[in-house]
């Protein structure tokens, strides 16, 4: 199963706005269950916000192969 993850997770799009795009129709479904007052729609649209703003672009950016360069230390004594 764990070996599954990482090819599937290199599907998902490295450009943010399929995110977006989800994170807003998250919010839309979120308001209309709101309106009508029906508590699988709300969860629906919450889960929607959450994927779209947290899991998808995380699960996209550690399969990615570039890291960023590491960040050089300095000492307090040498700024300066």
């Amino acid at each position: 199963m764990l070996d599954l993850a990482p090819p599937l997770a290199a599907l998902l799009p490295r450009s943010p706005t399929p995110y977006v795009a989800l994170m807003l129709a998250g919010f839309v479904i979120g308001i209309l269950g709101h309106l009508t007052r029906t508590r699988w729609l709300i969860a629906s649209g919450v889960i929607l916000i959450f994927l779209g703003a947290f899991l998808f672009p995380l699960a996209a950016n550690l399969t990615t192969g570039d890291r960023p360069p590491p960040i050089e230390e300095t000492n307090a004594g040498d700024a300066g």
